[in-house]
């Protein structure tokens, strides 16, 4: 014999059922402290400090990339 039973109910209606706890305002709270320290880590960047760091790895890239274009239009090897 197989029994099927369709139970209709919100979310918070099942959880209370099942005695699980409500946990939206902690989340609600954690959500709420990161937004705050992305923002602030964000205004405390500097434009001049992103630039050092991000910038010499991007110009080694380019000039790499130069130096294979033109090896390969010379034919020349890179050394």
């Amino acid at each position: 014999m197989k029994i099927t039973m369709d139970v209709e109910c919100t979310p918070e209606e099942a959880r209370s059922f099942l005695g699980l706890p409500d946990v939206k305002p902690m989340q609600e709270q954690l959500m709420r402290e990161v937004q705050d320290r992305i923002t602030a880590n964000i205004r405390a960047m500097e434009p001049e400090a992103m630039l050092r760091t991000w910038l010499p790895a991007t110009l080694k890239g380019f000039e790499q990339i130069q130096e294979i274009f033109m090896s390969q239009m010379t034919g020349t090897k890179r050394e």
